[in-house]
């Protein structure tokens, strides 16, 4: 599989979840065969179950079963085959698993089509192969992966070669016995050119293609080849195509024609996507919370722009991080108690930064500005205690104010120097989701590290052993959110 344009995968992330072709669902969920009347199977329309069934490897389903033994003509027959279609036509229209009983929290819309009456209409028709078909993401990228997927499952290639750790990095101009075996699988990766693929130094061109690679990865591209770098080196077939089903499953959780104007979040690349009437208009860095306090996948809308906000430190930071702060230690930081609460004043110093983007979720999750612009500047931008901080935040505010036409508005309150509330007179929908396959100029998916170790709880529930990805280690960071 090719790999490449580290800085492409901006626009690829955004295009992953674009609108697809809307599919004829209704409104009603999926309703168990056996509370109501069987629909009539002929053989023909059982043949095109079984056959789609037969290729469900083209959706990285070749792991789970899905029983159509059932023979048309009988009660008890017919009622196997609606079973195993709406079971089939569920896991492509919404997905073989549930996110919400996968992760404490998700809020995402999700499509919710009328399976029985789709089946319905479909063995009324004779057309149970195109109904079924048209479950599934329609958009261009989903027919990519599954492209790649099946190109992966399919070839009888021989068991890689690790190439071993020994714990001992390689560093630029070295001589090591493992450096042809990585510069073959860097060149196999696209990294590198094959005329450079030669010896057992490790050359500038090694190097560079080493950094880019630690870039696409999200791991400090420094060219220097330790366990991090060798991990991604050592990406198996099984590895990639996990990676691959998972990025297909989470893409059936999602509403086949989301908000056309909308900003979406992907937490896994750090990465924040502004969408107006269908097309992308902005897309920058963003910090999202550090492993133990992960962001967690939700939509919720935007509903108003606060200028100078002030901050009121959550009980959890109070306890657990500002214990033995002295008045002293709170003033420097322009913090004061107040009704029982630490309380940030607005300014410079607030970890809210100026602006702060409220949205109507239960959970207290936002969009913000922050003091602390060096973040930006990772690679890994998992740092903060959950919320969303946005690079340039003020550049978006005063995006958003002046496409809300509350542009005089934004600019009075930011500088009243005071809290102040700007309400947008339409909402943008929020979607904060995970996704660690992205995608190159040309459409080739590019597979990112892994910072929360989210997909294996997917990949399980889809048949597929634990993987060995990379998990982030941040140090001790700043106390906002």
């Amino acid at each position: 599989m090719r790999v490449a344009g580290r800085a492409s995968f901006l626009v690829g992330l955004s295009l992953l979840l674009t609108a697809c072709d809307r599919s004829p669902f209704g409104h009603a969920g999926p309703v168990a065969a056996d509370q109501a009347q069987q629909p009539h199977w002929t053989r023909a329309t059982a043949r095109q179950l079984r056959d789609a069934i037969d290729n469900r490897a083209a959706h990285g389903l070749d792991r789970l079963g899905f029983d159509a033994g059932g023979k048309p003509g009988s009660a008890e027959g017919d009622a196997a085959l609606t079973r195993a279609a709406l079971a089939y036509a569920h896991a492509l229209a919404q997905g073989a698993t549930n996110p919400a009983k996968l992760y404490d929290l998700y809020t995402i819309p999700r499509p919710h089509p009328d399976l029985k009456q789709g089946l319905a209409a479909a063995l009324a028709k004779k057309d149970v192969a195109s109904w079924l078909e048209s479950l599934a993401p329609q958009d261009g990228n989903y027919r990519r992966l599954s492209q790649a997927y099946l190109g992966i499952v399919r070839q009888a290639s021989a068991p890689v070669r690790a190439i071993p750790d020994a714990g001992k990095t390689i560093a630029a101009g070295s001589a090591d016995p493992r450096v042809p075996m990585i510069a073959q699988q860097l060149v196999a990766m696209d990294y590198l050119d094959p005329r450079f693929a030669q010896g057992r130094r490790y050359s500038r061109p090694m190097v560079a293609a080493v950094r880019a690679l630690q870039a696409d990865y999200g791991i400090n591209p420094d060219g220097i080849i330790g366990s991090d770098a060798l991990t991604i080196l050592n990406l198996s077939d099984a590895d990639r195509a996990r990676a691959i089903a998972v990025a297909m499953e989470r893409l059936r959780w999602m509403d086949r024609a989301p908000p056309p104007t909308r900003i979406d979040v992907n937490l896994a690349a750090a990465r924040l996507t502004y969408w107006r009437d269908g097309q992308i208009v902005d897309s920058r860095k963003v910090v999202v919370g550090e492993p133990g306090k992960e962001t967690p996948q939700l939509g919720a809308p935007i509903f108003r722009l606060v200028a100078n906000p002030t901050w009121t430190v959550p009980r959890s930071v109070q306890e657990q991080e500002m214990a033995d702060k002295s008045e002293d230690d709170l003033a420097a930081q322009n913090m004061a108690w107040k009704d029982g609460w630490i309380v940030q004043q607005s300014g410079p110093k607030n970890s809210l930064g100026l602006v702060k983007f409220d949205m109507a979720d239960d959970q207290a999750i936002y969009l913000h500005d922050t003091p602390a612009k060096a973040l930006f500047g990772m690679v890994q931008r998992q740092r903060s205690h959950g919320c969303v901080r946005v690079e340039d935040a003020l550049g978006f505010a005063q995006l958003i104010a002046r496409d809300q036409g509350v542009e005089r508005q934004w600019q009075e309150a930011l500088d009243s120097g005071e809290e102040t509330f700007v309400k947008l007179p339409r909402e943008i929908p929020v979607r904060l989701f995970y996704q660690t396959i992205l995608f190159d100029e040309d459409g080739t998916p590019i597979i990112r590290n892994d910072p929360y170790n989210w997909n294996d709880r997917v990949a399980l529930a889809l048949g597929f052993a634990a993987s060995n990805s990379l998990g982030l280690k941040v140090g001790k960071g700043d106390v906002g959110p």
